[in-house]
Order: C-alpha cells, then structure tokens, then sequence
C-alpha cells in the first residue's frame, strides 16, 4: 500500500480530519511514514501580518500541533516540513519532486471568497500531483 504519506496541512478542521484519514492509510503498511507539510504563503499580506519571524515560526507550528499530535499517539512514523510559497502549487513540486505515494489534504482551508478569487488548493493539488491524491471533507 502507501508507504510515504504527504500530509498537507493548514491548522484547519478540514486538515485535522485529513490527519485522522492519513493515520488510518499509513496503519495498512507499518513502514509508512506520514510527511506533515506546512506551506508558508509568501504573499505580501503574510509577511505583513507575521513581519516578527519569531512569531511567525511560533504560529507554523502552532498550525500544524493539531495533525502532529494525532500521529503521534497513533504511533505512525512522522516528519514535519515547513515550506514556503503558494500552497497549491508547493504542494504539487513537493510531492513530485519527492515521489510521494499519495497526498492527503482537507477540502477547505481558506475562507469562500479566498477560494472563489484564488482557487481551491485541493483542487490544483489534485489536477497536478503525479500520485493519489485523497480529499478530505
């Protein structure tokens, strides 16, 4: 089955119940490892907002505790990554450049006009990975 996991993660509902579905993928094969990605959007609002890097580092992390802290008590083999960019196309470079199995990531992460104006980034995930990509709603 899947043995290397990208889990894209944003700190929201729907990323937490893509951790939860990742951890049952990487439960088929003991030799999984589930790979939590963070995307840092470099956009210029971002860098306005988190202009202290401490801080900055501070909420990344805070964003992914919820979805490391699952897999963790699961028990699954797991490593956190922090990349910068725009997500929905740093998350498909990611996985192909990796080779990644499959991606697992929530439906919605950004607010209905962020997703209206910029488009879904499960959905250019989706249409440019080169492996499984599983959608969480």
């Amino acid at each position: 089955m899947f043995k290397k996991i990208l889990l894209a993660t944003d700190g929201s509902e729907h990323a937490v119940r893509a951790a939860e579905k990742a951890i049952e993928v990487a439960k088929c094969n003991q030799e999984s490892t589930v790979h939590i990605v963070y995307v840092a959007d470099d956009s210029k609002t971002d860098v306005l907002n988190n202009w202290n890097t401490t801080g900055a580092a501070d909420k990344r992390k805070a964003k992914v505790k919820p979805s490391e802290d699952k897999i963790k008590a699961a028990g699954i083999n797991y490593e956190v990554e922090f990349l910068r960019g725009e997500p929905g196309p740093t998350i498909v470079k990611h996985a192909n450049e990796n080779k990644f199995d499959v991606v697992v990531l929530g439906s919605r992460g950004r607010n209905r006009l962020q997703e209206l104006v910029l488009g879904s980034v499960s959905h250019k995930v989706a249409k440019r990975a080169k492996c499984a990509v599983l959608i969480i709603k």
